[in-house]
């Protein structure tokens, strides 16, 4: 795709997402092999003075190496993109392809290793040490997924990962402010009824720096505090596989029962190890031009209207001391259309139906966004 607003995005990424200075290093990691918006990256790291570097890789290679990979080779691949890793200052992380389940038939405990050696390297490394940025590039499989035409798809796609982000980021500041001051949280909706405490527990804003396209609040709960059932309402890509119908049970702060569309297969994912069966981040999504889940995290867990509650390892940020080898962003819609629900902080409802009620968050419904 040949596109103007690529250089656009490129020139946010660099100049906005992180910041890239005069002799700063990024590095460009593309899955997919989207050329132009690589270039692009280049071209713009060099206008700002920087030096860019550049990863390319391919899911399908990706997979047949993983199929039969050991231990000791994972460790040693980790080893040598950590040591690549170390050397920069920021990190775009740019996803593609044409088939988001590649991985799929990976066997889990070959995913397992890669989330301990491979993405923990990530965890430890690019997230901890650089400025770092992930978002996807459009392609047909994600139109259809977003069950759109290919071109009205591409529109979409830089509505969201353009729109203005500074504005975004005021915004969400009497939110931020709001969840530094609360202690018990309440979620309610089909099927869901949930408490936990997010006392003392930083919280974060999200507006472009970290994922594009953006639009969330984000904190963690106190890891022993959740109690309740929650069932999740959109579709959960993870490792190569989608869940639907996720139900999850919660007693002092562990998942007691999981089920699912593979109810073994989503059991085996939490007991990978402790701290997979607990919480790990808690957030409010709030980007007004994305309605509607398509099966890609970095897009669904942004939905307006939306939460996610994540089991597996949290922030640095919004460390509320859960560590584990996975991170699962798992969503909720709140909105009427998906079957309503509420969000009380300290007893005092802030959001219904995907709607802020207090006042003072007005300003990040949806026509206050755009």
């Amino acid at each position: 795709m040949r596109d103007h607003r690529i250089n656009t995005l490129a020139k946010n990424l660099i100049t906005y997402s992180v910041n890239l200075q005069k002799g700063e290093k990024v590095l460009i990691e593309n899955f997919g092999l989207q050329k132009e918006l690589v270039k692009a990256l280049v071209k713009e790291a060099y206008a700002a003075g920087g030096y860019p570097f550049v990863l390319l890789k391919d899911h399908s290679i990706m997979r047949q190496q993983y199929m039969e990979a050991s231990e000791e080779q994972m460790e040693l691949i980790a080893k040598h993109e950590g040591d690549l890793m170390k050397q920069m200052d920021a990190y775009i992380g740019l996803r593609a392809g044409d088939n988001i389940n590649e991985l799929s038939d990976v066997p889990s405990e070959k995913m397992a290793l890669y989330e301990k050696t491979i993405f923990g390297m990530h965890r430890n490394i690019r997230i901890k040490e650089t400025k770092w940025c992930v978002l996807r590039y459009p392609s047909a499989s994600m139109a259809q997924l977003a069950n759109m035409s290919t071109e009205a798809f591409e529109d979409f796609y830089f509505d969201v990962c353009t729109l203005d982000y500074g504005k975004m980021n005021n915004a969400m500041d009497a939110l931020q402010s709001l969840m530094d001051r609360t202690d018990k949280v309440r979620l309610t909706g089909p099927g869901t009824d949930l408490t936990f405490s997010i006392k003392d527990i930083p919280s974060v804003k999200c507006a472009g720096n970290y994922n594009i396209p953006d639009g969330e609040v984000f904190t963690a709960p106190v890891k022993d505090s959740v109690n309740g059932t929650i069932s999740y309402n959109t579709p959960s890509p993870y490792q190569g596989f989608t869940f639907e119908n996720v139900k999850l049970t919660f007693k002092d702060g562990k998942i007691v029962e999981a089920t699912a569309n593979d109810s073994e297969r989503i059991n085996k994912i939490f007991d990978t190890d402790e701290g997979s069966r607990y919480i790990g981040e808690f957030a409010i999504g709030v980007n007004p031009f994305i309605q509607h889940p398509m099966k890609d995290i970095l897009f669904d867990e942004k939905i307006d209207g939306s939460f996610h509650f994540t089991p597996g390892q949290s922030y640095e940020e919004a460390y509320n001391g859960n560590e584990s080898n996975i991170h699962w962003d798992m969503v909720m819609i709140q909105r009427s259309d998906y079957g309503g629900g509420e969000i009380y902080f300290d007893d005092v409802l802030i959001r219904k139906d995907g709607i802020f009620v207090l006042p003072e968050l007005e300003i990040l419904n949806p026509e206050n966004l755009k």
